[in-house]
């Protein structure tokens, strides 16, 4: 189990990773301007422009870093890692559930239901901080839905019929979702979840962030021995990370649609920030993506009570536990996934 969380974002374009004896330096315009020991890391994430070289992707492969290429965008490309830290028995029984219908819905359906529980307790939130009467009236209207959407969840009966439920507990939240932006400048109007591209600063950060998570799930899969290509409610696809996408999803609106609205609402970032290209799509500046990423750093390094270990670990760790978990669950220690339900 790993004690500390550290990811390290290369985000200044031509910047060159190269191994320095047991730490990786970061040069610029041939200029060492940072240099970290591998055993302080958990990961690397590179946007945009950023080179390697062959020796330093090895040493992080050898340490069990795994090295992430995302565009400038925050859209994942490619990733370096070593050999698999798992035994073979753990993934061939991953690989037994995720082949039969019933097993993987028994495994899939509790995580759409936390993430179903969640976004209900994001809502929540908002009800007790909002004044406007309408705006509270749309919000508990929406969490009545969710609340019948979790019990759907629950006893779903097949995996589409679950990716169904999830789809619809995902339209009723979205829907409310910007009754909960309390800033009244125009720009950083939600007008609905739009990808592929982000359609507005608020779907950008979204978008961004996710991706992040993403790779932080992605990590924690590999290093509790899991195949992270493997999912049980997102299929097999060529170049998607299955299960990381599974276990993400209680994540999204505890650790990413949250401090989205932290973001906005505090004035972290400024509509400024962000640059409209001629195709409609939304991009984030430099400036801006590394305020993004420094409270996304922050937000990881506080500290919150696990719900079902009853221990108390940083909200960066969560993605780790329930990575292991899962393994346990799989392994047959114990009867049932343990989904992460915010409280």
């Amino acid at each position: 189990m790993k004690q500390h969380l550290n990811t390290l974002f290369v985000t200044t374009e031509g910047s060159y990773l190269a191994k320095d004896g047991h730490a990786i330096a970061v040069r610029v315009e041939k200029k060492t301007v940072l240099r970290v020991p591998l055993h302080n890391l958990d990961g690397v994430v590179c946007f945009g422009r950023v080179g390697a070289s062959p020796l330093v992707m090895q040493a992080c492969a050898q340490a069990g870093l795994t090295v992430s290429f995302v565009d400038r965008h925050g859209r994942f490309r490619a990733a370096v890692v070593g050999f698999s830290p798992g035994n073979v028995v753990l993934r061939r029984q991953q690989y037994r559930v995720a082949d039969d219908a019933e097993r993987s819905l028994a495994v899939a359906a509790p995580m759409v239901a936390a993430k179903i529980a969640n976004c209900r307790s994001v809502l929540l939130r908002g009800i007790r901080d909002l004044e406007n009467p309408d705006a509270k009236a749309r919000l508990q209207s929406a969490c009545d839905r969710l609340a019948f959407q979790l019990q759907f969840a629950r006893s779903a009966k097949s995996l589409d019929n679950l990716r169904g439920i999830e789809g619809d507990a995902a339209r009723s939240y979205f829907d409310v979702f910007p009754a909960l932006f309390s800033t009244k400048e125009a720009r950083f109007q939600f007008v609905g979840r739009s990808r592929r591209p982000p359609l507005d600063p608020a779907n950008c950060l979204l978008s961004f962030l996710y991706a992040m998570l993403a790779h932080d799930v992605r990590s924690a899969c590999e290093a509790a021995g899991l195949d992270a290509a493997v999912g049980f409610l997102h299929r097999d696809r060529p170049g998607r990370p299955g299960l990381a996408l599974d276990l993400m999803e209680e994540f999204r609106p505890f650790l990413v649609d949250r401090l989205v609205l932290s973001l906005i609402n505090r004035r972290q970032v400024s509509p400024d920030g962000f640059v409209l290209q001629p195709s409609g799509a939304i991009y984030m500046d430099d400036a801006t993506r590394k305020t993004v990423l420094i409270a996304y750093q922050k937000r990881k390094q506080a500290e919150i009570r696990h719900p079902f270990l009853n221990d108390k670990t940083s909200v960066g760790l969560l993605v780790h536990l329930q990575a292991r978990l899962l393994a346990r669950h799989l392994r047959g220690d114990i009867d049932a996934y343990p989904p992460f339900i915010w409280k």
